[in-house]
Parts: structure tokens; C-alpha cells; sequence
């Protein structure tokens, strides 16, 4: 394992805990001698997590849409930036890039970034481990809702459990090494 994805969110939320455990993720992933890749945006906790990941001398890789480079959202100190054509181009390089995935507290694009790739793996498009980063309970109604929809016969229980959960970001980056064999 040499690259995690992380989504999150191009806002920061409204409590600065999320910024602080974007900032723990970024020092678990270098200590864990993991680049990170992400969307390349340089605002919200994007910007926060990649920031910190560099000050920390990790290398950092941003995949960012012409659309939103051209809207001055594009972090300009990375350790590489792909500029890509759209949306798409975008999560299938992320995931390319990336031997694991992890969705930190974020908005829509950031669930629909994970669904993605949770469905990915259900359909055996990939075999790489799927976390989320459960900061102070965020996603607790997320795993709820999967569990109801597995006891309602819409998710096999098996499609449930590749999703894993964790608060602690050492941990997190532990369940994710030891999930992909190393």
C-alpha cells in the first residue's frame, strides 16, 4: 500500500474539529509513509488535508477537473496535479491512483464519491479496502441506514462489511493496510 484517496468535503463544516482531525488524518497518513491523493482543490478541509500532508513532507497528488481549475479552486503547491477533462475522468484517475479510499466528513459529492466505489467494488471493479472516517460520530447515521438497508435484503451482507469505520486515524490507516494485505 503506497496511496490512499481521500474524499472530502471543498467546504470545511461547521465545527473547526474537522479540520483538526483532517489535519491528524494528514500526520497518520505520513507516518504511515502513504501519499495522499485527492481532488486537488486548495478549499475546505481539501485544502486542509493536503496542506498538512505537505508541510508534513508527505507527497500529495490533486486530480481536478478544467472546471474547477478555472474557477481559482485548484491548489497550486502539490507534489503532482492532473488536470482532468471532467468529473469522471477524475474519480476513475483517483481510483487508479489510490490502493485504498477513505471518506472523511463531506457533503454529496463526497457520498457519491464513496458510493462509487463501494458499488466499484460490490461489481469486483477493484478489490481495494473502503473506509470511513467517523469523526466524532458523522457518519453514524450512514452505517445505521446501510444496516437497515441490509436487513431490508437491498445490500448483501457481505457489500455492507467493505465498508470500514473508525474514528482514530492511526487506526483507520491500520484497518485499511491490514484489509489490503499490507
Amino acid at each position: 500500500m503506497k496511496s490512499i484517496c481521500v474524499y472530502c468535503g471543498a467546504n470545511a463544516g461547521a465545527r473547526p474539529l474537522y479540520a483538526e482531525r483532517a489535519r491528524a488524518l494528514a500526520a497518520a497518513l505520513v507516518d504511515a509513509n502513504l501519499s495522499l491523493v485527492y481532488g486537488g482543490g486548495n478549499v475546505g478541509l481539501m485544502g486542509v488535508i493536503a496542506d498538512e500532508v505537505l508541510r508534513l513532507g508527505g507527497e500529495v497528488t490533486g486530480v481536478i477537473p478544467t472546471a474547477l481549475v478555472e474557477r481559482e479552486v485548484g491548489h497550486t503547491g502539490l507534489t503532482r496535479q492532473f488536470i482532468v477533462k471532467d468529473m469522471h475522468e477524475r474519480k476513475a484517475m483517483m481510483a487508479q491512483l489510490s490502493d485504498g479510499f477513505i471518506a472523511m466528513p463531506g457533503g454529496l459529492g463526497t457520498l457519491e464519491e464513496l458510493f462509487e466505489m463501494l458499488t466499484w467494488s460490490q461489481l469486483g471493479i477493484h478489490d481495494k479496502p473502503i473506509a470511513l472516517y467517523n469523526v466524532d460520530g458523522f457518519y453514524d447515521r450512514l452505517t445505521d441506514f446501510i444496516a437497515h438497508a441490509r436487513e431490508e435484503g437491498f445490500i448483501h451482507p457481505r457489500n455492507a462489511e467493505r465498508m470500514l469505520v473508525e474514528e482514530a486515524p492511526a487506526a483507520l490507516v491500520a484497518l485499511l493496510k491490514a484489509q489490503r494485505g499490507g
